[in-house]
């Protein structure tokens, strides 16, 4: 028999027989890693062979086989009761009193060597721990505000008995392990005193998506079981890992959770929640360097083991610092292939009801069944839709009949959302409100197909289902690009087969993201309406400089975006609000002019000069300066719409430069969007004023034919087939290509009619942008038309 307890500094990854994945894993990084300047708080581990000399001594293996060997292993009707039948026979036993000598001596050397009597986190580590395709994280016990010898024995009998919980025992069923030797080990780690501060988890890799190059980051206030319970809705932090590596501006996304509860220290030993304070709740868990260092830490643990990873972390109250004190494998995406992507587009709007985060991608309809506790299991029929307010280990072997899981609580790192992505089922967490706004029985579809958020709809919508298998797939001669406005997608499109971005629409970030009128933000105090700047005020939240809050909040969508597709080029169309859209954003109404037709009316370049919003342009290239320069990302490239003089053009081109952003340098191109006549006729001019040109075929076939795209009496004369349209189109590619310049078309019809496909590409363009659901067709289409001109 092997020591019965090993100190961290003892223990690597080879031991995880021995000690179990959990404290192998802190072993690992106990030795490897701190020489880095990693933080982990020090400790032992209970041996697996601790554990069979206590269950050897208690005399308990034939009566836990004979009771398991009474498990109704098909409808687990009995589940719980064997359970607590052979954890009650093992919290009866007697420790070993060999065992109990060794406790007290690695007890006391660990408060020797840390100068102070620490309170300890007890934590369960079953040897077949962490197993390829199995977490056993969350199934077995923890223990936290361990203090005193007695509570920390008592703690250690209540870890081996939770290698017998009733989910435990379903989980290695179900994973094939029941006839494999399963031991427990235990270890007792110094406690980080997070209940003072924060804590909460953080993936090396895009835990959704599967992106390989961002680490999410998330946080909650005091003890971070919280998270892992999904107890609350907690911030959320993602950073760009080349950026990390170049030491550049790297936080590509910043988010606020609820954090509604705080795990503490109870008096009487233990933990308990305690409401958090409102202003709390809005605050931030940590600050940016204290992101920067944590992301920095996830690179270096994965480096070391040589796969993404899940880990947790906690920040000490007491001394200010950051500890990471728990690391596995993410046993999900790792294993993921990129090539293989499923598509899912809803046919029809419906009534949205609620939304959350969106774990997992698809669409699916069902019938709700609202539960309050696992205990209600049997009332779940297999296939509906699971709503509770949060799920802990205990609903596991339910979850695994729901169609899909909706909790009220809990973000991407909660238990409910790694056991939807381990059974591959669609999950909504953190959808507020959910469990009243939801009633059994109602028909419902969950549409997790528009990237991190899902949403609810009132009953059975219609949706259609692509799967795509790009690998080995040809790609046409000619650039397939996508058009883009959502960040929340970027991660996932960036598995099509595509080149780049060719046009990046700002509004749908202004509009979404931002919410407020740049203008009522840089003449905040001359705001007339109260209610107005009230709600101003709550939204920059945080923000002493609410200019500020547009730079930081555009710099970090656009910088998700570029980060998804570097190094391919990432066309950012400047603002092209209509002054009616304009107005519908908070504190717009003030700022703008009321005009009988804004589509033909104050927009696009005429905007940027004009003191009106001059202003208001000048936080716009605050905010794409700061994604080039300081993010990094020089395959930012920004384009000009409506453009509609060559005197427009050029003072734009001046404008920005006094903004910071100068043309040509450090490789910054300036486009001008090619939708209206006079870009036509001028192009030959336009082209030594810009650096290349895109078609917005909506615009110059509506100003072409002289129709407005939006009036139903008219939309049978809207046609880009006509061949008025395509002699301009051919004008402006021709003009384009003989003064070296790119040259571009974003629009619907090269995917709908492989006819205007192979027009596009006769003429000679550079590349054809699409949006999402039509790249496809598109790219099917080019290749087709490329066959033909060959």
């Amino acid at each position: 028999m092997e020591a019965l307890i090993k100190k961290f500094s003892q223990v690597g990854i080879k031991d995880l027989p021995l000690v179990g994945g959990k404290n192998a894993s802190l072993g690992e990084m106990y030795q490897n890693l701190t020489p880095k300047g990693i933080r982990i708080p020090d400790g032992f581990a209970l041996t697996a062979d601790a554990y069979r000399l206590f269950i050897e001594e208690n005399r308990l293996a034939e009566v836990i086989q004979e009771k398991l060997d009474k498990l109704d292993k098909v409808n687990y009707s009995n589940l719980l009761s064997i359970s607590n039948g052979i954890k009650k026979k093992i919290l009866s036993g007697n420790i070993p009193e060999q065992l109990i000598k060794e406790i007290r001596k690695a007890h006391a050397e660990l408060e020797k060597s840390n100068g102070f009597k620490p309170d300890l986190a007890v934590r369960s580590s079953a040897t077949a721990e962490d197993l390829p395709g199995a977490s056993f994280a969350g199934l077995h016990e923890s223990f936290l505000n361990i203090q005193g010898e007695k509570a920390l024995l008592h703690a250690v009998s209540s870890c081996f008995a939770s290698l017998y919980n009733a989910r435990a025992i379903k989980y290695r069923i179900d994973k094939g392990f029941d006839k494999i030797e399963i031991a427990l080990s235990v270890g007792v780690q110094v406690m980080v005193r997070a209940d003072l501060a924060s804590s909460g988890v953080c993936f090396s890799i895009e835990p959704e998506s599967g992106f390989k190059e961002v680490v999410l980051i998330t946080g909650c206030w005091g003890l971070g079981e919280n998270i892992v319970q999904g107890k609350v809705i907690p911030d959320e932090f993602l950073v760009y890992k080349p950026g990390l590596r170049k030491k550049q501006r790297a936080i590509l996304s910043k988010k606020t959770g609820s954090k509604t509860q705080t795990l503490i220290y109870s008096k009487t030993g233990g933990v308990k929640n305690t409401p958090t304070p409102i202003q709390k709740q809005r605050q931030f868990v940590l600050n940016d360097e204290e992101i920067t260092e944590l992301a920095d830490w996830a690179i270096l643990i994965e480096e070391h083991y040589g796969v993404p990873m899940d880990i947790e972390w906690a920040k000490d109250g007491k001394s200010e610092k950051l500890y990471i004190v728990q690391a596995r494998p993410e046993t999900i995406h790792s294993e993921r292939d990129p090539f293989l992507v499923m598509e899912y587009l809803l046919k029809e709007k419906g009534e949205e009801i609620v939304r959350g985060n969106s774990i997992g991608s698809g669409i699916i309809s069902g019938k709700v069944r609202v539960l309050q506790s696992p205990q209600e299991a049997q009332l779940l029929k297999k296939g509906e839709i699971l709503v509770t307010e949060v799920t802990n280990p205990d609903w596991d072997p339910i979850m695994k009949k729901a169609g899909a899981i909706i909790t009220a609580k809990g973000g991407r790192t909660s238990h409910a959302a790694i056991v939807a992505r381990e059974v591959g089922a669609l999950a909504v967490v953190g959808a507020e409100n959910a469990t009243s706004l939801l009633k059994t029985g109602d028909l419902i579809t969950l549409d997790n197909s528009g990237g991190k958020t899902g949403k609810v709809y009132k009953g059975k919508l219609n949706w259609e289902t692509r799967k795509h298998n790009f690998r080995n797939m040809p790609m046409p001669k000619t650039d397939p690009m996508l058009i883009l406005a959502d960040p929340e997608q970027a991660f996932n499109l960036s598995f099509y087969p595509n080149r780049g971005v060719g046009l990046m629409r700002m509004e749908f970030i202004i509009n979404n993201s931002i919410r407020i009128h740049p203008m009522a933000l840089v003449h905040f105090d001359k705001l007339k309406d109260k209610a107005v700047k009230k709600q101003i005020r709550e939204l920059c939240f945080g923000y002493e400089d609410k200019k500020e809050y547009f730079v930081d909040k555009l710099s970090q969508s656009i910088g998700m975006i570029a980060a998804a597709f570097y190094p391919q080029d990432v066309i950012v169309r400047m603002s092209d609000f209509k002054t009616n859209e304009y107005a519908n954003l908070i504190g717009g109404r003030q700022f703008e002019v009321e005009e009988e037709n804004p589509m033909l009316g104050f927009r696009g370049a005429s905007r940027y000069y004009n003191e009106r919003y001059q202003e208001g342009f000048r936080l716009e290239c605050e905010a794409m300066k700061r994604v080039r320069e300081e993010m990094g990302f020089h395959n930012v490239k920004l384009m000009i719409p409506f453009c509609r003089t060559l005197e427009e053009g050029k003072k734009v081109i001046k404008i920005m430069e006094s903004f910071g952003l100068k043309q040509g340098e450090k490789d910054l191109e300036i486009y001008v969007m090619a939708e209206i006549p006079s870009n036509v006729i001028l192009a030959k001019e336009f082209a030594e004023i810009f650096d290349g040109f895109s078609i917005g075929s909506n615009d110059l076939t509506q100003l072409t034919l002289g129709v407005d795209r939006d009036s139903e009496v008219l939309s049978g004369l809207f046609d880009e087939n006509n061949p008025a349209v395509k002699s301009m189109i051919s004008e402006v590619i021709h003009a384009a290509k003989n003064s070296g310049k790119k040259i571009g078309l974003c629009g619907q019809a090269p995917s709908d009619n492989p006819n205007f496909a192979q027009f596009l590409i006769a003429q000679g363009i550079n590349s054809i942008s699409f949006n999402p659901d039509a790249l496809m067709k598109g790219i099917e289409n080019m290749l087709l038309a490329e066959s033909k001109n060959t």
